[in-house]
Formats: structure tokens, C-alpha cells, sequence
């Protein structure tokens, strides 16, 4: 490929003019020479070296079309996109600009400063992403569960996941993106599994706009299921989820597979109604009492009464009956509005804990969830699913799950306890760590990267460096003979 084209030597640069101050006039031009504004580009690598994920995407049988990639390899491919998505670069045609960046060519394990080793165009990715295949996709699938694994020492003793249907609007003719009704607009309704403890995202699987049926929440989740007990045959894994997954094909799954359960959110109808009756009078009794009690001046106001019970209860379409937990709550009314009735309901296969710990404890603490996939669209930009082909999609929303992947687990390796980055979202990460203007020089031998004197985060990209490129050296020291 030819060496990118520079301006010559004598040509008039472009300026910018500024507001003077006294006795100076203030211009900026594009020619302070090898100079890069991502030096998270390298603090990407120390991640990925320490979890190996890059070559985690590229083993075994992902083999796409050679000439897709010609004359790149895939590994370098995949490593520049994800790095440029993680670094705040979403859009594919950034790549012809970020093509010549040094810090991201030295990531990606190229001289920097050397003209005739450019990364690859957008035109490259276009090809890449339109070569992948249905195997192809579910390869790189199946190494993001794998990856999760690997971030065990030992198998868990338990595990909960999270999952989740979310929307990615549509907005041209992308295929197999429907109308979806209750969100208003043409779409994918991808599914996002994740790791209720760490957040890690397990798996993440592209699907059409329209609702999924139980069989096929069923499939997905059986894949998914099944590596994970290839590696842990014994942890005990409970499934999470809102009421779309209450499903008897679901349920039954978690049932066969064994040692596991499942707590979903059940809607409501007129025989659950009819059982809940009893309770939902008695709290209406309640609260009845409390707001007599406090006209009189002789307790508190409240806002509602919540009460929890439990029965068994079976579907017409479930094979068996599971055990259901009620929370019945009334709502106070106030001037011109009625109390309400609140009441919701739980489907599990757990039988241990009371109805009350069940519900606030381990049902509600799925809200979590929500704030993970806002970060995997919202900061992320997983839906930019603008290509015309669904598989093409799909593998852009693989990558947006694989930059999740790293910016999980640089809080967890780099960024976690003390630091002041350990709780925050991945676009203040991007903002304050990874947007720092770096001097490149390179030498016979070596590279040296100046950074501002005056970096407000040099205390802590120290504390980072340390702990992700000094633990990789240690490991590295032990293995050798």
C-alpha cells in the first residue's frame, strides 16, 4: 500500500485565529508534527494484553473471506476497530482518519512514525464486516463467553445473569429491522446478557425488531448455558429476567440443564388478580388504618402499604406449576386521585427465602442491568447498525460488545479500589484518561511518548500503568525458565 501523502514542505499551512492578548497575536496550524490526542490507545494494549481478548476474537475457525482483508491481517483489523470504538471513535469512517495516528499504529504493534504501514481504511472494515458469515458470527459470539470465563481464577460457586431485550432504532432499510409497537419505531431488539455481580457482559446476540417468542429466548440461552457448563459443571446459575422471558420453554430449559434456577417478572391476569385479592385487601385494611391514624394525629403519613405472599401457580401452558410471589401494595391518593392498587408478581424456581427478601432482594436487584446496557449504547454507540446487511449488524454490535469487554475490565485491573475512575461511566473514562495529547518520537530502538507536564491525571495514569503493564511483566518473569 503506498505511503500516505504529506503536505510538502512549502506549502502555506492551514491556520485558525484566535482572540490576541496584549503584545501577542494568537494562531494555531495542523503542523506540530507527530502528535496523537489518544494515548488511551496504549493503555487499551496493557488491557488487552493482560485478558487477551483480541486473540481471544481471533482463534480457532473465524477464517473470513482473504480477500476482505488483503493486505491486512485479521488480528490487526479487529484491534484497530474495537480500539477505535473504545477510544471514542464509533463511526467506521474514522479509520481514514485514524489510519496514520501513531499512538493507535503502535498499539496495534507497528513503528509509529514510519509512512508505509498505515492501518486500514473504512472501505477494509466495510469488507470485513460484509464477508462474515453465520459461523463466523457465531465464533466470535461463543469467544466473548469464553472471555467471561477466563476472567475466573476458579470456577464460582454461583452465578446470577442478567438478561435483557433492548431496542436499536432503525433508520433506513436495514434488514430484517420491523416495526416494534411498543417502542414506537423500526428496530433490532437485540438481547444483552450480563454477570449480576461485576457487570461483565457475558454474551450479546443481534435479533429483529419484532417480539421474541419463548422458544426463541430458549435457544439463545441454551448456547449460552451450555459453554458456560463445559467450563463450571457445577456452579449454580440463576437467570434473571422481566416478564417477557416467563416462559414455559425458558423455564423448562433452566430445569433440564440442573443445578440452576430462574426468577422472572410475571404480568398479571384475571387469575393471578383472583389470588392476590385476599392480601391486597388486607393492605388496603392497612392503609385505611395508618391514614385514620394520622388524621388524628396519631402516627405518620404514609405513602403506601406493601405486603408480600406467595402461591403456586401453573399457566395453561405451563408443563408444571412454580411457585409465585405477590407483592400487594396500595398507593395513597391525594387531593382529587384515589388510592391505587400496585400489585406485581414473581416467577421462580427458588424456593428458599421469604416472599419479601425474594422480591426486594433478589428480583429488584435486576435495575442494575439497565444502567449497563444504557453504557453499551448510550457511551458505547452499539446501535450503530447502519449497514444494509443483518449479519454485517451483527458483527458491529459484537465489536461494541468486545469494547465493553475492555473498559470492564480496565476498572477492574486498572481503575478499581482507590482510584477516582472506579465506579465511573465509559465516556468519563474516554474523556479523562484516554484524551491526553502525546508527543510521538521513535528511534533506532525504542519509542518515547512525551505527555503534558501539566496533566491533571498523572497521579492516576501512574497508579494504572503500574498495575496493568507491571503485572503483565511479573507473569512474564514467572513463566520463563
Amino acid at each position: 500500500m503506498p505511503a500516505i501523502a504529506r503536505p510538502a514542505a512549502n506549502s502555506v499551512p492551514e491556520q485558525l485565529c484566535f482572540n490576541s492578548i496584549p503584545g501577542f497575536t494568537v494562531r494555531a496550524d495542523f503542523a506540530g508534527g507527530e502528535l496523537s490526542s489518544d494515548f488511551g490507545a496504549v493503555v487499551l494494549d496493557a488491557v488487552d494484553h493482560r485478558i487477551g481478548l483480541i486473540d481471544c476474537l481471533t482463534a480457532g475457525d473465524f477464517r473470513p473471506t482473504r480477500c476482505a482483508l488483503y493486505p491486512h491481517l485479521l488480528r490487526d483489523l479487529l484491534k484497530q476497530r474495537v480500539f477505535q470504538i473504545t477510544s471514542g471513535y464509533e463511526d467506521g469512517n474514522d479509520t481514514d482518519t485514524l489510519r496514520a495516528d501513531p499512538l493507535f499504529k503502535l498499539a496495534a504493534g507497528r513503528a509509529p512514525l514510519d509512512t508505509g504501514n498505515p492501518l486500514a481504511c473504512s472501505a477494509t472494515h466495510s469488507r470485513l464486516e460484509g464477508s462474515l458469515r453465520r459461523s463466523d458470527l457465531y465464533r466470535v459470539a461463543r469467544a466473548l463467553i469464553e472471555q467471561f470465563v477466563a476472567t475466573y481464577s476458579e470456577a464460582p460457586s454461583s452465578i446470577t445473569l442478567e438478561i435483557d431485550h433492548t431496542d436499536d432504532a432503525a433508520h433506513g432499510q436495514q434488514e430484517l429491522a420491523f416495526y416494534n409497537h411498543y417502542y414506537g419505531h423500526y428496530c433490532y431488539l437485540p438481547l444483552l446478557v450480563f454477570e449480576a455481580e461485576s457487570g461483565a457482559l457475558v454474551a450479546s446476540v443481534l435479533r429483529p425488531g419484532k417480539r421474541p417468542t419463548g422458544a426463541e429466548n430458549a435457544m439463545i440461552m441454551k448456547r449460552v448455558l451450555h459453554v458456560l457448563r463445559q467450563h463450571w459443571p457445577h456452579t449454580h446459575i440463576l437467570l434473571r429476567g422481566d416478564g417477557h422471558f416467563s416462559n414455559p420453554e425458558l423455564m423448562k430449559l433452566i430445569s433440564e440443564i440442573g443445578n440452576a434456577d430462574f426468577i422472572f417478572g410475571l404480568g398479571g391476569n384475571a387469575v393471578l388478580s383472583a389470588k392476590a385479592e385476599g392480601l391486597m385487601r388486607n393492605a388496603r385494611g392497612h392503609l385505611a388504618l395508618h391514614q385514620s391514624m394520622a388524621a388524628q394525629g396519631m402516627g405518620p403519613v404514609v405513602s403506601s402499604v406493601r405486603l408480600f405472599g406467595e402461591f403456586d401457580y401453573a399457566a395453561k401452558s405451563w408443563p408444571q406449576a412454580h411457585r409465585v410471589v405477590l407483592k400487594a401494595e396500595v398507593l395513597a391518593g391525594n387531593t382529587g386521585r384515589p388510592a391505587a392498587d400496585n400489585q406485581r408478581y414473581v416467577v421462580t424456581s427458588l424456593r428458599s427465602s421469604t416472599p419479601g427478601a425474594l422480591y426486594q432482594q433478589v428480583y429488584c436487584q435486576r435495575g442494575q442491568a439497565e444502567n449497563w446496557i444504557k453504557q453499551v449504547k448510550a457511551d458505547l454507540k452499539s446501535d450503530r447498525t447502519s449497514a444494509s446487511s443483518f449479519f454485517a449488524n451483527f458483527a458491529r454490535l459484537l465489536l461494541t460488545a468486545a469494547v465493553y469487554v475492555l473498559h470492564q475490565q480496565l476498572r477492574v485491573l486498572g481503575l478499581h479500589d482507590d482510584t477516582e475512575l472506579a465506579s465511573t461511566q465509559p465516556k468519563t473514562v474516554i474523556l479523562s484518561l484516554f484524551k491526553i495529547a502525546v508527543r510521538v518520537k521513535q528511534y533506532k530502538d525504542r519509542v518515547l511518548l512525551h505527555l503534558p507536564s501539566a496533566c491533571p491525571v498523572r497521579a492516576l495514569l501512574t497508579k494504572v500503568c503500574q498495575r496493568l503493564v507491571s503485572a503483565r511483566r511479573k507473569s512474564a518473569m514467572l513463566a520463563s525458565p
